[in-house]
């Protein structure tokens, strides 16, 4: 699940390829405002742990499924405005991630159902198509296989909507699998309380520092702002954090209380 923390975010979107001067300066189409945000969200991607070290976290702690702490599949229809649905359509594709990295064939069916749902209201059902659930469903068990699908789906929902002058819903949907993410490994850390998945809590710091840039140049509406102040108060408890030097469980009470409650007010939608 911890896993999840991290992967989730570096599958759920589109990869963690650098963008050349060229191809900027190549794409007339897009302004300066969504080539930042294009930058900053692959720069976010850039700090994230491969997959290869997620696995390798959740073998060496033996982290076992517990969907109690994944946010309802139920709750979709509480998701109104295109803030929340951008940012829930992320935490949902992060749960998904979960439920088939642990093989919860079941649970997946109700995130896939919840995700489809968010992705046509938002306007990318293109990306989350039959096709792409019947490669789920053919790729059962296949670990890396599900988490590339996953990847690509949302890749092509970012693109779809980038094309389509909504930098911002797209700099959401990253956000809300993001904050999905570092909030579960916060929680199997306090959990577990090995020192390895206190450090990779910890690693954290810099892909917030670039999500927080990437909302800053989508201009989010005045409604959506509290989101950048609570990330920034996130990233003063990281500092916090690095300036003791430790890497205890304790040090990251204060990380792991602020995330819970921006993920709370997210989920909740209040």
């Amino acid at each position: 699940m911890k896993y999840f923390a991290f992967s989730l975010l570096t599958l759920i979107f589109f990869g963690c390829k650098t963008t050349t001067d060229e191809e900027l300066k190549s794409d007339e189409v897009i302004n300066k405002k969504v080539i930042e945000s294009k930058v900053n969200a692959e720069h976010v991607f850039l700090t994230l742990p491969d997959r290869v070290e997620v696995f390798k976290l959740i073998d060496e702690n033996k982290i076992t499924y517990n969907g109690d702490i994944l946010n309802n599949p139920m709750d979709v229809k509480k998701y109104t405005n295109e803030f929340y649905k951008g940012i829930n359509l992320g935490i949902y594709g992060s749960d998904l991630n979960i439920t088939n990295i642990f093989d919860q064939t079941q649970e997946s069916l109700l995130f896939l159902e919840s995700v489809n749902v968010l992705a046509t209201q938002v306007g990318v059902s293109d990306a989350f198509n039959k096709n792409m659930f019947e490669r789920l469903d053919n790729n059962k068990g296949i670990k890396d296989s599900t988490l590339e699908i996953v990847t690509q789906a949302f890749k092509q929902s970012d693109e779809i909507l980038r094309r389509n002058d909504r930098a911002s819903t797209s700099a959401l949907i990253l956000c809300g699998a993001w904050i999905e993410g570092l909030y579960v490994a916060c929680v199997i850390a306090n959990e577990i309380k090995t020192e390895n998945l206190v450090k990779a809590v910890t690693k954290q710091q810099e892909s917030l520092q670039n999500l927080i840039v990437m909302l800053e140049a989508c201009e989010l509406d005045e409604a959506s702002q509290f989101l950048v102040v609570d990330l920034k108060k996130l990233k003063a408890l990281f500092q916090a954090q690095k300036e003791t030097g430790l890497n205890d469980i304790a040090t990251i009470s204060g990380i792991t209380n602020q995330i819970t409650e921006i993920r709370t007010k997210l989920i909740s939608a209040k």
